[in-house]
């Protein structure tokens, strides 16, 4: 065997390094575009002014929702960086 020669093995490598960094240039350009386009139809939607206030409305709404101060009743200031908080209790109906 010449020693000078490539071998079978070595081709098929160099081949396979091509053929990777060939996909990846070529995928990233796509998938850019694509990143550009998704945030481009992101941003004409939420720049709207009815959007916006659908938005904060909706933001709002969880906030109530998840939020647990919302439901506290302040019972007694100890001092102005301590105060005694209880879980509202819910009104009975008449």
């Amino acid at each position: 065997m010449d020693v000078g020669a490539p071998t079978l093995k070595g081709t098929v490598l160099i081949r396979y390094v091509v053929v990777l960094g060939l996909g990846y240039v070529l995928g990233t350009k796509a998938g850019r575009r694509r990143y550009d386009q998704i945030l481009g139809t992101y941003r004409a939607l939420t720049s709207s002014p009815a959007a916006k206030s659908m938005i904060e409305a909706g933001r709002r709404k969880v906030a109530n929702r998840v939020s647990p101060d919302a439901r506290m009743v302040t019972l007694t200031e100890i001092d102005d960086a301590t105060t005694v908080v209880e879980p509202r209790r819910p009104q009975s109906a008449p």
